[in-house]
Formats: structure tokens, C-alpha cells, sequence
């Protein structure tokens, strides 16, 4: 009867264990739901509002992509950059697909899928303040005032190739283009192409002094760790976007036209 008893009690453990270790992943919870929840932050041109308000841009297009794919509607939170990582790992959404670079530092807090674009940085620049400027080094003295916005890898990149010159950060992006329209700030540092953007938009007062990008970094989706699951499924749904086409199609129309700039101004 003892012996019994004991194997029941150690059945009944392992069965308990075995429910705890069985954790519902993002993907099952996403299909159970119906929703899936992105969490993003305003870059142009990766994610912007058009003129009826309306959420657009590459990221955007990629994301709702994923949904249809997926058979799910599709819940967009806008977050403050500086906190994005914060906000998904305590769950306020599922995954965040907002143009974030694949970093050490990065990936020590989450997981990134293999990356469906890469990007790099670039900068706009004061005609006036900036005047005869050309190259990183040139904006490497303490007399000079960069901008960009804060928790980026355009603040990572100011600080590694810039360090002498000032760096002045900003919770949105909007803001650091303001302080350079306003002729506070020599330059401003940014992914591309939003600073050759920029400095089309206003030829007589800006320009971009480095035509190359001075960085190249991966771009990859970002979850939280220990969900093998939905690693494995993200990743072989970038390597059919990859395959079909559609990422290089989204990149050349939001990266290499301007197409759609009537959409948003």
C-alpha cells in the first residue's frame, strides 16, 4: 500500500511539473486570441501617420502582412522608444516590429528573429552651421551640437564615431528635426533615408554631408526569450517574405520613392 502510494504521489509530481514546463506560447495565445499585438514607434518612413490619421510606412505594411498571414486582426501599440523593450517584457504586446536593430546589448534582454532588412545611419545637416563639413570627423570636435533620439542605435552611433562633439537627445524624432531647422544643432543622426528626406524637404537650409550610410545593422522582429515556438515560426515567415518578394517590393517603394508622400502630408 506504501509502495503505491508513493508512486502515485510521484506520478502526480511529475504530471505537475510537466504542466508548469508546458507554457502556452505567443503564437498559441495569438491564434486563441484572434489579435496579434505590435508594439512600434514612429520612424519615417517605417511607420507614420497619413492625413486621415491612420498608421502607415514599411514596418507597417510588414506587420499587417504577418497578420493576414496568420489569420488574425492586428492590434498596433505606439510606444515611447526609450521604454519599447520595457512595455514587451512585461507584456503590454506580443512582439515588437519597429525597425529595431540587432544588438548585443539587445538581445541580452530579448529575442530577435534573423533580420527581414537591414538599415543604417545617416545624417542631415545645417547648411550654415555645418558649412564645409564632409565627413565623420569633421563633426567630431567639442564645438559641435548633434541630435537623435534617445535609446537608438543613432545615439549608440553618435557616441561611438562622435564622441568629442555634444550629443543632445530627444524622446521623438520630430523634436531633434526641429532643433535642426531652428539652427540649434549641426546635425541630426538618423536611420536611413529619413535624413535625405529631411534635407530634400528643405534644400536651402539643409543638406547631408556623408552620402554613404556610416553604419550597416540587421533589422529583426524582437520577443521576449524562451519561446522557441514563436522564434521558429517569425523566422520561416521572413524567409517566405525574403523568397516571394515582398519585403525587397515594401523596402524599394517606402526607401526608394516618394510615392507615397502625398499619403502623409
Amino acid at each position: 500500500m506504501k509502495k503505491i502510494l508513493c508512486l502515485s504521489l510521484i506520478l502526480l509530481f511529475f504530471i505537475g511539473s510537466t504542466t508548469c514546463f508546458a507554457k502556452e506560447s505567443i503564437i498559441e495565445k495569438i491564434q486563441k486570441q484572434g489579435v496579434i499585438r505590435v508594439g512600434m514607434s514612429t520612424f519615417v518612413p517605417w511607420a507614420m501617420k497619413d492625413k486621415q490619421g491612420n498608421l502607415t510606412g514599411f514596418e507597417i505594411d510588414v506587420a499587417k502582412k504577418l497578420a493576414q498571414d496568420m489569420g488574425v486582426k492586428i492590434e498596433f501599440v505606439p510606444t515611447a522608444w526609450s521604454g519599447i523593450i520595457p512595455a514587451l517584457l512585461t507584456g503590454k504586446f506580443d512582439v515588437i516590429i519597429g525597425g529595431m536593430g540587432i544588438t548585443p546589448k539587445r538581445n541580452l534582454k530579448v529575442n530577435f528573429t534573423i533580420p527581414y532588412d537591414f538599415s543604417g545611419m545617416s545624417m542631415v545637416a545645417h547648411k550654415v552651421k555645418a558649412k564645409g563639413f564632409s565627413s565623420l570627423n569633421d563633426f567630431n570636435k567639442k564645438s559641435v551640437i548633434l541630435a537623435a533620439r534617445m535609446g537608438t542605435t543613432a545615439e549608440q552611433a553618435a557616441r561611438k564615431y562622435m564622441p568629442e562633439a555634444k550629443l543632445k537627445l530627444f524622446e521623438n524624432e520630430s523634436q531633434a528635426l526641429q532643433e535642426l531647422n531652428l539652427g540649434r544643432v549641426h546635425a541630426v543622426i538618423s536611420s536611413a533615408p529619413m535624413p535625405v528626406f529631411h534635407a530634400l524637404k528643405y534644400p536651402g537650409k539643409l543638406f547631408v554631408p556623408i552620402k554613404e550610410n556610416f553604419t550597416k545593422e540587421p533589422i529583426g522582429f524582437a520577443i521576449k526569450k524562451s519561446d522557441h515556438d514563436t522564434l521558429n515560426f517569425l523566422n520561416n515567415w521572413i524567409l517566405n517574405m525574403h523568397a516571394s518578394g515582398f519585403l525587397k517590393e515594401r523596402k524599394a517603394y517606402w526607401f526608394e520613392t516618394k510615392e507615397w508622400e502625398d499619403l502623409v502630408k
